[in-house]
């Protein structure tokens, strides 16, 4: 029998976390919405806390050294950190998962700095001819000598300007397959202080303030051949083992806004009066608000539930697919009914919900679009039918 019962640690995780958002976070919102900058006081400020609370690398298993948490407990964790800016929220640092294939003089130069808050990770996929493709991305590496060389070009790379390294993914050689000749992808460490390496300014966008991108340059960077993750040309399998799992991050991140939003246009719906009466009473205001509460109990049953199958150790691309892409879209459609809700009040700064309306847009294109997404769903239903 499926039992979603939340044990009384993970409603302590919640109410810690919560609490730490609502004290630290939340009153921070309209000076970072306003200037775009997270100050490095408050970033760093933000950090001790969390780290002081474990809210640091909860999401590594405990045999790296990381929390240990189980895949409910860090959704549920992420589900709360999700409530106010993204900025704000990653001060609380989960390192990257795949990062827990690290191996070797990997774990002594990039794992444990990691864990311990000396050093922070991001990861570069994205290239300017290459997002959804990833066996299309122009980034190679060639061993020479003992050494990879490295020449290209990354760009949407969140947060490189904050971090000291990256997970590199780039082309180290091509491969026969049965549908032609495809590029193999292998993963790497870089550390953005390698000779070759630029970490350029990335792009002025309307979603996430203070959350930033950077282009990085990488141009004949020598890196050691240890630096490689795994095998060469074993970067898809990587990406699906360790990476997959986050797009129920983003799921969570999403449920968290959508929540917020209704929470905003419910009390408003409940307090303004028109025409001699409550808004609430009207059919056009009630009637949205009832899919609005379906759709967020909806959302949350699929986040416990394929977190669940996390922890089962039966979860699949699909199911982690289908969360990303239902909750993703379900807030785009809670944001723009909570702005209508509110009415004009709901563009204007003195409240939430134009941050949330517009940060919303991304949750659709980062970590997959919603193409992607249908299209792992699709093709788990058809191929076994062999289609």
């Amino acid at each position: 029998m499926i039992d979603f019962t939340l044990s009384e640690e993970q409603k302590l995780l919640i109410e810690m976390t919560r609490s730490f958002v609502e004290k630290e976070m939340v009153p921070n919102e309209d000076e970072l919405e306003r200037t775009n900058q997270l100050s490095p006081q408050l970033a760093s400020s933000l950090k001790e806390k969390s780290m002081d609370l474990g809210l640091h690398a909860f999401n590594l298993p405990t045999k790296v050294g990381g929390g240990g948490l189980d895949a409910v407990s860090v959704m549920l964790i992420e589900k709360e950190l999700g409530r106010t800016s993204l900025a704000m929220a990653e001060c609380a640092h989960r390192p990257l998962n795949i990062l827990a294939a690290c191996e070797g003089e990997q774990v002594e130069q990039f794992l444990k700095p990691t864990l311990a808050g000396k050093k922070r990770d991001c990861i570069a996929m994205t290239e300017p001819g290459a997002g959804s493709d990833l066996r299309s991305m122009r980034c190679r590496a060639e061993l020479v000598d003992d050494e990879w060389n490295i020449n290209g070009e990354k760009h949407f790379i969140s947060q490189a300007s904050v971090s000291d390294y990256c997970v590199l993914f780039a082309a180290t050689g091509e491969e026969e397959t049965p549908k032609g000749i495809k590029k193999r992808i292998s993963a790497f460490l870089v550390d953005f202080k390698d000779p070759g390496v630029e970490v350029a300014p990335g792009y002025r966008n309307v979603s996430h303030r203070a959350y930033t991108n950077n282009i990085l340059r990488f141009n004949d960077v020598r890196i050691p051949g240890w630096r490689i993750m795994g095998p060469e040309g074993d970067g898809f399998r990587l990406v699906n083992e360790w990476l997959g799992p986050t797009r129920l991050t983003v799921a969570a991140t999403c449920v968290a806004r959508a929540e917020r939003a209704y929470e905003i246009a419910l009390k408003y719906a409940s307090e303004r009066e028109q025409f001699g009466q409550k808004i609430g009473k009207f059919q056009g205001i009630s009637f949205p608000l009832a899919d609005m509460a379906t759709e967020i109990k909806l959302a949350n049953l699929m986040l416990i539930e394929t977190a669940w199958k996390i922890d089962q150790g039966t979860v699949t691309a699909e199911d982690c697919a289908m969360a990303k892409l239902y909750c993703s879209e379900m807030l785009s459609r809670i944001a723009d009914q909570a702005l209508q809700t509110v009415g004009g009040m709901g563009l204007m700064e003195e409240l939430p919900l134009e941050r949330i309306w517009r940060d919303a847009r991304i949750e659709r294109i980062w970590d997959g679009t919603s193409e992607i997404q249908r299209h792992i769903i699709s093709r788990g239903l058809l191929r076994p039918l062999g289609a």
